[in-house]
């Protein structure tokens, strides 16, 4: 979708320091799918408490056969 759009020289300067990107274009496109994802991850905090977790579920006990492997 094309569009122009006024931004603030100053954070997209900053946005720039952080990011490796190397057009504006490129910087905004990064910016939107960070912004998603975060907000996709706030969605799966909603699911606290309505999950069961099997009582005998042992994370450490998988994440070290893992790195054994």
């Amino acid at each position: 979708m094309r569009t122009n759009i006024v931004l603030n020289d100053k954070l997209v300067k900053e946005a720039f320091s952080y990011s490796l990107a190397s057009s504006k274009r490129e910087l905004i496109e990064l910016a939107l799918k960070e912004f998603v994802e975060n907000h996709r991850r706030r969605d799966v905090r909603e699911l606290k408490g309505k999950v069961a977790i099997r009582a005998d579920y042992n994370y450490k006990k998988l994440r070290t056969s893992k790195n054994k492997e």
